[in-house]
């Protein structure tokens, strides 16, 4: 690697959520390193698309199987340390099923929360911005499928 290049990461998450009595809650994990609240997420392994690591690390942090929504995909950028680069991408997911379990090495808790306790919650403002287009997105959804059912 030259001088002056940078090291380019990438990770893969996504928002889970759920529907509980008429309303919309998503998965919130409380990471070991660091402490901070945000999304299911992990570095992209070998070979792996986007889809596969975000379904291995969804799997591994929080022990639930979900189908995931690819229409929704949004990338964050920062630089964790100087000289690396990384993108983290997340897509919308609907949980399936599964034993929630939180991953003990990485993984301090899980929690349901909803729309508002979740913004509320999550420590970053990129993620906030993240769940803001997501929750927009399930907007645009429930609008699209009632003006279908007409």
């Amino acid at each position: 690697m030259g001088k002056g290049e940078l090291k380019k990461e990438k990770s893969c998450g996504a928002i889970i959520f759920r529907e509980e009595d008429d309303r919309v809650e998503v998965l919130l994990i409380k990471h070991k390193n660091g402490g901070h609240w945000a999304f299911p997420k992990g570095h992209v392994e070998k070979k792996e698309t986007e889809e596969e690591t975000a379904l291995r690390e969804i799997r591994e942090e929080t022990g639930l199987k979900v189908k995931l929504d690819t229409g929704f995909r949004e990338v964050v950028s920062y630089s964790p340390k100087p000289g690396v680069e990384k993108d983290v991408i997340y897509f919308a997911a609907c949980r399936k099923k599964g034993e929630m379990k939180a991953q003990p090495e990485e993984v301090m808790e899980i929690r349901w929360e909803s729309c508002d306790k979740a913004l509320e919650t999550v420590t970053f403002e990129n993620d906030k911005a993240i769940l803001k287009k997501f929750f927009q997105y399930l907007q645009e959804k429930e609008k699209q499928s009632e003006s279908s059912a007409i």
